[in-house]
């Protein structure tokens, strides 16, 4: 779960890094003057929107399992069998 989090916050940083690196690129500095002036508001929704693409991405391609049925965790000989995916 830890690293979906960690993933998407990269994502939504992107817009972020780029204009970080821009800043270093085109005005050779990016100092905290230059960050005053940034388009935060666009950056994040930017940030936003590729995180949204990448959700959808996930939800539309990840169908491995979609005729899958699940058998529920059960007892079987006073042992725990976890549940699966069959």
């Amino acid at each position: 779960m830890i690293r979906i989090i960690v993933v998407h916050a990269l994502l939504f940083l992107l817009p972020f890094i780029a204009y970080a690196i821009w800043l270093a690129v085109v005005r050779r500095s990016a100092s905290a003057e230059n960050w005053r002036d940034a388009p935060l508001l666009w950056l994040s929704m930017a940030g936003g929107l590729v995180v949204i693409a990448s959700l959808v991405m996930l939800a539309s391609f990840d169908d491995k399992n979609a005729d899958a049925n699940y058998t529920p965790m059960q007892f079987k000989d006073g042992q725990l069998v976890p549940g699966k995916l069959e």
